[in-house]
This record gives structure tokens, sequence and C-alpha cells, in this order.
């Protein structure tokens, strides 16, 4: 989707419009981008779209959620006054989860250190459709997020994004920032053994171009569906038998070392506090 920068009511009525055409195509939960409720290049604007957890317009959506399960972006105004990115999942009327971004971006085109609160934690959650986790755009940059996702027991991860479109590569000439997430959430896919859904923004803010292609991936890294650059909705059916098949065949899970793993980061850290 393609939100508009700053105007809450206009984006609700987008939400409201995908909503509908996701419950229409009998999908069982719709994914909307990162910050879709108020777009990206937000700056001190993000200080007057905050939102607390019981406002009107996510009350709306809240709602609709009775019927479909929906992950939405925002800027959360938390109690104590901080502005945070996140992504809610809401279901059956309710919140499920909020995630909080915890790897804000701050450097090259981006600058969300200056005027919003990191996240502090990584959790997976459970729903009516298993275990998931929400990780936001800069989180899946670095892969310790992911292995703690997996590690809580997720089984699908879900990658809200605004990534803008940078760079050319290769002779295809596919835009490099695409490529790259491309082989992320492929390799991260294979990697961990669970469903990846990338859903990423299009349009243009401030001179800076959202290029969309959005995917979902198996747990074998195969692409079950792929968006171009338009908006567009995707669907795929992530069922419980694809995710066996993928573990008994790569049982990269049931083999991790988790306490090896726990064991050496308690020593680096005492090492790094000396």
């Amino acid at each position: 989707m393609n939100p508009a920068l700053g105007d809450l009511d206009r984006n609700l009525g987008l939400h409201l419009e995908w909503v509908e055409r996701a419950r229409r195509d009998r999908c069982d939960l719709v994914v909307f981008p990162e910050l879709s409720l108020t777009g990206y290049v937000l700056e001190d604007l993000a200080y007057g779209v905050g939102m607390r957890l019981d406002d009107p317009r996510l009350a709306v959506l809240i709602e609709q959620s009775k019927s479909i399960s929906i992950i939405v972006g925002f800027v959360e105004h938390t109690p104590d006054h901080q502005y945070r990115i996140a992504s809610a999942y809401l279901e059956d009327g309710e919140i499920r989860y909020v995630h909080h971004k915890v790897y804000l971006v701050t450097y090259g085109l981006f600058d969300e250190g200056r005027y919003l609160a990191a996240g502090e934690r990584v959790r997976a959650f459970d729903t009516k459709f298993g275990r998931q986790a929400i990780l936001i755009c800069e989180d899946l940059w670095h892969p310790s997020a992911l292995v703690i996702a997996a590690a809580d027991g997720a089984d699908v991860i879900h990658a809200p994004a605004a990534s803008p479109g940078r760079g050319i590569s290769g002779a295809a000439e596919v835009l490099g920032s695409a490529r790259t997430w491309h082989d992320l959430t492929r390799v991260y896919s294979q990697m961990l053994v669970n469903f990846t859904v990338f859903a990423n923004r299009t349009g243009y803010e401030d001179g800076i171009n959202f290029y969309g292609a959005s995917r979902i991936l198996g747990p074998d890294g195969q692409v079950l569906a792929d968006a171009g650059g338009d908006p567009a909705l995707i669907s795929a059916d992530l069922s419980d038998g694809a995710l066996r098949r993928a573990r008994i065949a790569s049982p990269l899970r049931r083999d991790e070392k988790l306490n090896v793993t726990l064991n050496e980061l308690a020593r680096i850290r005492q090492v790094r506090i000396r």
C-alpha cells in the first residue's frame, strides 16, 4: 500500500479497503507495512501522529479483527511519553501483541533515532494460527533478532517494512535494496525453517521511492507469493504440513545448541564489561 504522510484518517480508510479485499479473498490474516497508518518520513511529525493503544482510530481496526486478524503499523505514544515505531497484532477484537522496532535506522537516508525511542525486546507470541513474531524492517538486518524469535518458538516471522529503492544490482538491473531483501528473507526462511512474510510499502515520500515487492516464503526458502512494485494483495497457505516436512528434511532448529549460544554470549558480555 501507499500511505499518505501524516494523514491518519485517510490511511485508516485505505486500511479498511484492504481489509475488506482480504476478507473477500477469505484470508485469515492481513499484514500491513511499517508505519502503514502514518507514513514513514515523519521526523518531528511523529509527535503529532503518535497514537495511544486506546486511540479510536486503532479501535476501528481492533473491531475489524473480530473477523480477520490484522497486523498494522503506527507510532505508539507510550504512557511514559516515548514515541516508538510499532506493529500491533490484532485478533478477535483484541490487541494480541505489540512489537516496537528495536534497531532504529540513523544513517544514510534515515534519521529515526533522532525522533523515536528504540524497542527493548524480541518475543514470539501465540495466535489462533500458531506462534508468530513481528520484526520491523531494520530488525531483520540483525541476525540475533531472528535467532531470538525462532528460539522463542515462532513458526511465522512477519517483516513489515518501509524499504526504499537504492542502487542497481546485476545485469537484470534489479534494485540493490530489493535484491538484498530477497536474499535475506530466503536465507532466514531456510536457516530458521519458518515462514517469512515480508510486507513492504510502495509510493514516494519526500523524494524517496518505496519499491514494494512484498513476498511470502515457505520454510524451505521457496517463494509462495510475490508482489510487484504496485500496491497489491498477495496471499499464500501457511500450512503446518509444510512446516513439518521442511523440519524433517532440514532439522536445523532441532539441532540448534541454545545453551552453547547463551553460555558463550554470557562469557563475551562479561569480557566486554570488565
